[in-house]
């Protein structure tokens, strides 16, 4: 079977110039089921209704190939759209290595994965060879919330396990993926005018700022993390800011240790506020005091899979098959695996090579993706 390093290197790069950030994954998903519409007749597509949930402007595809091999059928997935910015993007091929003229993304992550997948297919159509069942599914809106993952009609789906193609690394598996709680809170304070009436306003930025200032961030341990990510308020230099608000996150592998460290954050926002006290020379009715509004809600659960795993024995009998070693490693983001894995659709993650991803300088190596095509061959084309 030969993977054909160019003809990979052309539908990676006509993807990529294809504008698909979050929500705007239209365009894209009308190039995926042209190629397979017009290259395999045998394939059935399927879309489901995801768009009035997610708020994209497509659905989430699936496209089913039914085997030769009387093998249970498995599933391959990569997402749809980008982080910005996405838009106008040229590719710079240097050598095996492509990237971006430098004031987008690339798009790798993951028009990476889709990519691997389609030359995978054609490799294995144009040798005539018998392979497994199995599904493709390509979701919207995972750089915003895993939101296509979350809407997902899973009935459309034949197979229950499977695969996702969004990792850095080469010949690597994640098993493990930490679950994320997601917080916002407000912090209420009274508005004056900042240089007539100072002593009447409660400063809402200056509260915000002893609250964060306490808050446990960073690497909390070995397990779990915390970050805030974004705070807005006020409104104009001479107006003591009556309202901020603060968004954040906390992730962990250990569901104990969520429910803590989250509990953590909140109770530490609420001292804050408790512990306010007038300063000297206040001006403020009676009653008038800070307010907090703390919410905190569930962004995805985790996800790990036993060694032992059927999916995970496939990826090594494949590697082995090719004489390569597989690394298998946790971790420290969230993925459309996490929500698959949560509706009884157990998924690895397939590492596929692309780096510093999410940023301008992101990259991804031709070598690396023939690699993973490779692979992905021989996991259809074998039993086990």
């Amino acid at each position: 079977m030969n993977i054909n390093s160019e003809r990979l290197a052309q539908v990676f790069t006509a993807m990529c110039t294809i504008d698909s950030p979050s929500g705007e994954e239209a365009e894209l998903a009308r190039f995926l089921k042209d190629i397979f519409t017009r290259e395999f007749p045998e394939a059935l597509i399927a879309e489901d209704d995801s768009a009035s949930i997610t708020g994209s402007d497509a659905n989430n595809l699936v496209i089913h190939f039914p085997g030769d091999l009387l093998g249970e059928p498995i599933f391959f997935n990569c997402h749809l759209d980008t982080v910005e910015p996405a838009r106008g993007v040229k590719v710079v091929r240097d050598g095996t290595r492509f990237s971006s003229a430098g004031d987008t993304i690339l798009g790798g992550d993951d028009k990476g994965g889709i990519a691997i997948l389609i030359e995978s297919i054609r490799a294995i159509k144009e040798a005539a060879i018998p392979h497994l069942p199995f599904d493709l599914v390509f979701t919207t809106c995972e750089e915003i919330g895993l939101r296509g993952a979350k809407a997902l009609d899973t009935s459309l789906l034949h197979a229950r396990e499977g695969y996702a193609l969004d990792s850095s690394g080469v010949d690597l598996l994640i098993i493990g993926a930490p679950a994320a709680n997601h917080f916002r809170f407000t912090v209420t304070g009274a508005a004056a005018h900042a240089g007539l009436h100072p002593e009447r306003g409660i400063n809402a930025i200056q509260l915000a700022a002893r609250c964060l200032a306490d808050l446990p961030l960073g690497r909390l341990d070995d397990e779990s993390t915390a970050n805030i990510g974004r705070i807005t308020g006020g409104t104009a230099t001479n107006i003591i800011p009556e309202s901020v608000l603060a968004e954040g996150e906390v992730r962990s592998h250990s569901p104990e240790k969520l429910a803590a460290f989250s509990q953590q954050i909140k109770d530490t926002v609420q001292a804050a506020i408790d512990n306010w006290s007038p300063g000297p020379g206040a001006q403020l009715g009676a009653g008038i005091r800070p307010r907090l509004d703390f919410h905190l809600t569930q962004e995805y659960p985790s996800m790990h899979i036993d060694h032992n795993a059927p999916i995970l024995q496939r990826v090594g009998k494949a590697a082995s098959r090719l004489q390569r070693e597989i690394r298998y490693e946790r971790a420290g983001g969230g993925s459309d695996a996490n929500i698959f894995t949560e509706k009884g659709l157990q998924t690895a993650i397939i590492g596929i090579g692309m780096d510093h991803v999410h940023s301008t300088e992101e990259s991804i190596d031709l070598r690396d993706m023939r690699r993973t095509a490779e692979l992905i061959a021989d996991m259809l084309t074998h039993l086990n």
